[in-house]
């Protein structure tokens, strides 16, 4: 990025942030080409709070819409979320999570952030996934951090068509198109 002024580096850190608001000091310094005691100066003149405090405070509004699981049952962290529309989460991947020889992350864990997500965006109280029609695009290596961003694509009756998409540094790693299906809890059974 070429040498901007502090007004427009400001304007565009705040945009920046809006986006993506799990992004580091040394992420942003590096993007705008700037130090970080300068990134942490515009947020400071912004009253952007560090990241830990925007991760906290995304991780709580988020955790109020869910109905179907609660917040420990969802794999990685909501970081957004609106019910019955869309909804995002990121994953810290470890070492540990990837196979020993190759270092490539095993694929269950970045179907099971998906579905995950898929479940906390529809709104019910009984979620389960009906079918699934995935595609991983990507190997990732271990310790890397995935994020994954689902939408609800159509929602007829009890079935809703969830589109999740799953991206490391806006990389396309994995997608998948899932009909979730809400049940309604009656006498100790479902319908």
């Amino acid at each position: 990025m070429g040498k901007l002024g502090r007004l427009e580096r400001q304007r565009l850190l705040q945009q920046r942030i809006r986006e993506n608001p799990l992004q580091t000091d040394e992420e942003l310094a590096h993007y705008f080409g700037v130090s970080v005691p300068t990134i942490r100066l515009d947020r400071f003149h912004l009253g952007i709070p560090e990241l830990r405090l925007r991760s906290a405070g995304l991780a709580r509004q988020a955790v109020h819409g869910l109905r179907a699981m609660s917040r420990q049952e969802v794999v990685g962290e909501l970081v957004d979320l609106e019910p019955g529309r869309w909804g995002r989460s990121v994953m810290d991947t470890t070492v540990a999570m990837g196979f020993e020889r190759t270092g490539v992350l095993r694929g269950h864990y970045i179907f099971a952030q998906a579905d995950s997500l898929a479940l906390a965006v529809v709104d019910g109280d009984v979620v389960l996934t009906g079918l699934v029609n995935a595609k991983y695009k990507k190997p990732v290596r271990a310790g890397e951090q995935v994020w994954a961003t689902a939408e609800v694509l159509r929602h007829m009756g009890p079935r809703w068509v969830v589109l999740v998409v799953s991206t490391v540094c806006d990389v396309p790693v994995f997608r998948a198109k899932m009909v979730v299906v809400a049940l309604e809890e009656q006498k100790g059974a479902f319908v």
